[in-house]
């Protein structure tokens, strides 16, 4: 895993979710432009005091930045796919799902002359999309984070933000499977006295 990477994608949406533009966050935080922009790239090396300095101003814990918080945007082309063939069959991985919850899934056509949707609300923290386009070409993801997809392509992504889906040839049509972890419904357990 990249330190890094996870940092600067924790910043960036912990960032758009408050509406802060980097200068304002550069104000609250005491960071210039220049550092936050090339922390939001992936770059440099965060110091202890940096991410404090940054939690403070987004206000959330520090573990926060330095945690897988949803799930980044990933796509599976359709060219560099990995069919396995065993009994007369082949399969092809698509993704693999954890936790529990419940999962929805559904298909979803758009034609051009009906354009585009959305976008769409965000759904409860954690849900994510994961996408699957059998034919014609979309557009697709965060609001923020679009991907161009055609036949054959994969993508899963945070559905927790707003997204929206642009079909980008005559019809798409796609397979959506969209997880939803179930809330806790109890409180912790009671310790156990002995």
């Amino acid at each position: 895993m990249d330190h890094n990477e996870l940092v600067a994608r924790n910043v960036r949406r912990y960032r758009r979710e408050r509406n802060l533009s980097l200068g304002e966050l550069a104000r609250r935080s005491g960071l210039s432009k220049q550092t936050l922009s090339v922390l939001e790239g992936g770059g440099g090396n965060p110091t202890v005091e940096t991410l404090a300095s940054l939690s403070t101003a987004l206000d959330i814990p520090p573990r926060r930045l330095l945690t897988e918080w949803g799930s980044p945007v990933y796509v599976q082309r359709a060219a560099e796919a990995d069919w396995t063939a065993h009994d007369g069959l082949s399969d092809r991985l698509l993704d693999l799902t954890f936790g529990s919850g419940y999962v929805r899934t559904f298909v979803l056509t758009l034609e051009k002359a009906t354009g585009e949707t959305g976008p769409a609300p965000a759904h409860s923290t954690g849900a994510l999309h994961h996408l699957y386009v059998f034919s014609g070409k979309l557009r697709t993801g965060p609001v923020d984070d679009q991907v161009d997809l055609a036949a054959g392509d994969f993508v899963r992504f945070p559905a927790d933000v707003p997204h929206r889906h642009i079909c980008l040839s005559d019809r798409v049509v796609a397979h959506v499977v969209t997880t939803i972890p179930q809330p806790h419904q109890f409180g912790a357990a009671a310790s156990v006295v002995q």
